[in-house]
């Protein structure tokens, strides 16, 4: 079983028993740490991958030591122009053993995350009645915009059918005269 865990703005792969070095944590020697930042957890060829975390899973460890890296050399200078310059660097670090990867699924667990089931489907079936109140109102209106439309496209109608009648008994009129 190993875990890909996310501490120190790096993620690390552990596993039970490793020996890790992380960049300098606030915690006492001899401590425990856990980590709740897990990315992936392999188990016996399950794997679960998290959206950004695995929910519920827990990388414990104990310090062991706090330290420094090996000393690193940063050497700046610009040629011809007499500008040297030399510093020397030592990352402090925390020594970290692995003790234990917990999936975390217990009894009290599984009962709270049933509760949330439970309401969150009582909010779906909520939100579905008042959609279904809203497209019963939604043709209720077009009906009444469909009635509105026939009767004054009937009132047009008459009105140049009266019109036709007005003009042909003019130019009969006319014709006669």
């Amino acid at each position: 079983m190993y875990a890909i865990i996310e501490s120190c703005g790096r993620q690390y792969k552990v596993e039970k028993g490793d020996v890790v070095f992380f960049e300098k944590l606030n915690a006492e020697e001899g401590k425990k740490v856990t980590f709740d930042n897990v990315v992936l957890v392999s188990d016996a060829g399950k794997v679960q991958v998290g959206n950004p975390y695995v929910k519920g899973v827990k990388v414990e460890g104990k310090v062991v030591a706090h330290g420094k890296g090996k000393k690193i050399i940063v050497f700046k200078m610009k040629p011809k122009k007499n500008y040297r310059r030399k510093q020397g660097h030592r990352q402090p670090y925390t020594k970290v053993e692995i003790t234990t990867i917990s999936t975390g699924t217990t009894k009290t667990e599984t009962k709270t995350e049933k509760a949330t089931t439970k309401a969150e489907t009582a909010t779906k079936t909520t939100a579905k009645k008042q959609t279904a109140k809203t497209t019963t109102t939604k043709k209720t209106e077009t009906k009444t915009t469909s009635t509105t439309k026939k009767a004054t496209t009937a009132k047009t109608t008459k009105t140049t059918a009266a019109k036709k009648t007005t003009t042909a008994a003019k130019k009969t009129t006319t014709k006669k005269a």
